[in-house]
């Protein structure tokens, strides 16, 4: 989901050229969302009132330039691992709808998810890993907007994993 809708609205205004899609199940973040939109006054975002797999699987194959999946919820227990958005079965769906050379953005400020992502991601062949050197997924790169839930997290002193990957 995307929250209050902060880092979607930023991108809409940064980049009115571009169509934007959000998904996010929860109605307090789409309405927050549909308020910022409103405030803002943007015309090229649409949103998906439910979780990004549905929206995912409707896409057509390689229709997307870059998805953004900020502080994704880690799925803490053991048992429930299989629902990461960031594992075998997200990756299909996101690797069948980004565009070669698309960009997969991911955030996370869970040690243990990150290490999830990164095993996953780098055994991908269909992913590279557009890291050169450390502060490139240590500092968030500057058309990056910050959410309030990254802002949170370096507040409560949990650092925050920046990953951008590239569809090959």
């Amino acid at each position: 989901g995307f929250g209050s809708g902060e880092h979607l609205v930023a991108q809409a205004e940064a980049h009115p050229e571009i169509g934007l899609i959000g998904a996010e199940p929860f109605v307090t973040g789409v309405a927050a969302c549909l308020a910022g939109i409103d405030v803002a006054g943007v015309d090229n975002v649409r949103l998906h009132a439910d979780d990004a797999r549905p929206l995912l699987a409707a896409l057509p194959e390689a229709s997307i330039g870059r998805v953004f999946v900020l502080q994704p919820d880690p799925w803490r227990k053991r048992r429930h691992w299989a629902r990461r958005l960031i594992g075998p079965a997200g990756l299909d769906a996101l690797a069948r709808a980004l565009a070669d050379g698309g960009e997969l953005r991911i955030s996370t400020d869970h040690a243990g998810y990150q290490a999830w992502m990164l095993r996953h991601l780098r055994a991908d062949p269909r992913f590279e890993w557009l890291a050169r050197r450390a502060d490139d997924w240590r500092i968030r790169p500057d058309d990056w907007p910050e959410t309030r839930y990254a802002a949170k997290a370096e507040r409560e002193g949990r650092p925050i994993a920046y990953f951008r990957f590239c569809r090959r």
